[in-house]
């Protein structure tokens, strides 16, 4: 089931690490390395046909080795998010529980969302674990399903958003070891590459059409090519994006670019998917491309050498579909802007917040799930670090950090 509808929530507490303190991943195995590449394919799959994402993420799940697998979005105030894949494996009403009462008590938000695209982390990796175990999110949620550790990544940030892809361990399965996250780091370039080319085909559905025919609507521009990279279809949208001073242009039947870096890696990208699905690699997910005017727009390739994906670019002897579109800036809201230019963590950075919103430390404490005196130890932290002594002050100062276009003329 897929919980899709923007659900409700509140700031959340946490104690992380900063994510940029992270240690290195070792390497994979070659094991490893070898049973991800089967996984890639049936990723991509997805493309397609969005009702494999159940199926795929129980095989992510399993090879990563865990409870249960979703790609789920939040919002970086902790006040919206939802599940948009999920393989059905944790107990009912537990999914739903967790947007109807206990999101808003969920301490590992802000680290998600502050850690890196594609850079897996574990509850431990920016939870104080000792403070996580005395949340009531712990204690009436995680701990009664059996549930130690989550491993996440983040695959896009997009505005306040970000959409990640993680999966929950069961006791048996203990807390997340490096392996784990080495394991999942191998699947998440490829599960990003296939949500965001997801994202531009919508709804549509592909199984029985040509992709180039069905794509001839789409806002976004799609390029067909075939193996020696040659143009074999594009879309009316596509064409537009070939125009003089576009993002791309058209040389000897190539799609290329005017920008030196850009038109080598789109070479590059062009000729992977022509090798196959794990040719493509775990690099270059999105291309950032621009028009003459500076315009953004970002490219995503998808292989089209095996499975549905074969069958649906047949009629041009299509190797790859290149999907370019305007992109999104990301802009950081004041909340992130807050917590670097203070050194504030994030458990700081959550109490700071909740004063703002709902005054002294007792309402804080019960907003958050945790003990008064947790709520005043954090308060005197952010104090000495933003230079205060009251609650006005950091008031005025998230006050000040405000973007123009969220205030009311």
């Amino acid at each position: 089931m897929a919980y899709e509808t923007a659900l409700l929530h509140r700031p959340r507490q946490s104690v992380p690490r900063t994510p940029a303190r992270l240690a290195p991943l070792p390497p994979p195995s070659a094991r490893a390395i070898a049973e991800a590449a089967e996984l890639v394919g049936p990723i991509y799959d997805t493309v397609l046909d969005q009702g494999r994402w159940n199926e795929v993420l129980g095989l992510c799940r399993d090879f990563v080795g865990g409870q249960s697998a979703s790609i789920f979005a939040k919002d970086e105030t902790g006040m919206a998010g939802g599940i948009f894949f999920y393989d059905g494996r944790l107990s009912e009403p537990y999914p739903q529980l967790y947007f109807d009462t206990y999101a808003h008590l969920d301490p590992s938000t802000g680290g998600h969302l502050l850690t890196p695209l594609e850079r897996p982390v574990s509850t431990g990796d920016i939870v104080d674990l000792s403070e996580f175990y005395d949340t009531r999110f712990y204690r009436e949620w995680v701990e009664p399903q059996g549930l130690v550790d989550f491993i996440s990544a983040p695959i896009e940030k997009i505005g306040g958003w970000a959409a990640m892809f993680g999966v929950f361990r069961h006791a048996r399965h203990g807390m997340a070891d490096d392996g784990a996250k080495s394991r999942l780091a191998l699947l998440v370039p490829h599960i990003r590459r296939a949500v965001l080319i997801g994202r531009v085909l919508e709804e549509r559905s592909y199984r029985a059409a040509s992709l180039g025919d069905a794509c001839d609507g789409l806002a976004a521009g799609v390029f067909l090519v075939d193996a020696a990279g040659s143009l074999a279809h594009a879309n009316a949208s596509g064409h537009e994006l070939l125009r003089p001073g576009g993002p791309l242009q058209l040389r000897d039947n190539r799609i290329t670019s005017a920008n030196r870096d850009a038109a080598t890696a789109i070479a590059e990208m062009i000729a992977a998917a022509g090798r196959g699905d794990t040719a493509t690699g775990t690099r270059g997910v999105s291309l950032p491309l621009r028009d003459r005017d500076g315009v953004p727009y970002a490219a995503h390739l998808l292989p089209l050498s095996s499975g549905a994906r074969r069958h649906a670019g047949a009629r041009y002897a299509a190797t790859a579909a290149l999907f370019v579109h305007k992109a999104d800036i990301d802009i950081p809201a004041a909340p992130e802007v807050i917590a670097r230019t203070f050194e504030l963590t994030l458990s700081e950075l959550r109490v700071m917040l909740a004063i703002v919103e709902v005054g002294g430390v007792p309402e804080t404490a019960l907003a958050l799930g945790v003990a008064e005196s947790t709520v005043k130890t954090h308060l005197h932290q952010v104090f000495a670090k933003t230079g205060t002594s009251r609650q006005a002050d950091l008031v005025r100062i998230v006050a000040g950090f405000a973007g123009p276009l969220t205030r009311r003329a």
